[in-house]
């Protein structure tokens, strides 16, 4: 297998506050990889350290054969690099289908004023078109974002970030605030999306889902990575149960 991601020796402070301390692991070509821990271990800053929206005090992060450290964030997005967030931000007054033909436009003309303004957008409208149906929700295409129910937006915020082709999908709890239904349905979309040949990170706190779907898990706790390999093993670690099982269900104790 191919090495398409690789992290070493990240460390971040914010202040005086530890957000990750010598964070090392990698991601191999086509993998799906999540990135699990209780609230606070690191994981979100670790995906903006990935990005560029956060600059480590020391860290190597290879994409492939690409050295993207000191990279802004937009020539890491050129690079291969697409990021989903928790809180979903699309352009509300506009359709979905409009929603994802902006994102394919900016792909290609590396301007969203460009993409706006673009007079023959028939191209990427079909090709927004396809990443809807992708995800399932082409039915929806040409109603406005305003009013989706929040199942809808999670799965629009991935055709959104497909659009701009990315080689490595990072994925910041896509399942989040879906009930149990809608979460298994969008996993099995991120898994068949995986299946198709795109490289996924997923930080996710359902952990039903992650151990069904995920391949291999990185743990981090209190920003310090902890275990590493596949699912089964990993959630037997003592080190683990203690630190993340062990708290939510401290946290779920009446």
């Amino acid at each position: 297998m191919t090495l398409l991601l690789d992290v070493k020796a990240v460390t971040v402070h914010f202040g005086g506050v530890r957000a990750l301390k010598d964070v090392s692991f990698h991601v191999l070509a086509g993998e799906f990889l999540s990135l699990i821990g209780p609230n606070g271990a690191g994981k979100t800053t670790m995906l903006r350290a990935i990005t560029g929206t956060v600059s480590p005090e020391c860290e190597y992060i290879r994409l492939g054969d690409q050295d993207i450290r000191g990279l802004p964030t937009h020539r890491r997005a050129q690079l291969g690099l697409a990021l989903t967030h928790q809180i979903v931000r699309p352009f509300r007054s506009m359709t979905l289908l409009d929603n994802v033909a902006l994102a394919v436009g900016h792909r290609r003309l590396q301007s969203i004023v460009r993409a706006m303004v673009s007079v023959n957008r028939t191209s990427e409208r079909q090709k927004a078109r396809r990443l809807l149906a992708l995800v399932d929700i082409e039915a929806a295409a040409e109603e406005p974002v305003a009013g989706q129910p929040l199942g809808v937006l999670k799965r629009l915020e991935v055709a959104r970030a497909l659009a701009l082709e990315p080689r490595l999908l990072l994925l910041d709890e896509p399942l989040a605030g879906l009930n149990h239904v809608e979460a298994g349905r969008l996993a099995d979309t991120i898994t068949r999306i995986n299946g198709d040949g795109l490289t996924v990170v997923m930080i996710e706190h359902n952990l039903g889902e992650v151990l069904r779907i995920s391949q291999r898990l990185v743990v981090l706790d209190n920003g310090i990575k902890i275990a590493e390999g596949e699912p089964a093993d990993v959630m037997q670690m003592p080190e683990v149960r203690a630190a993340y099982v062990g708290k939510e269900e401290h946290h779920a104790a009446p």
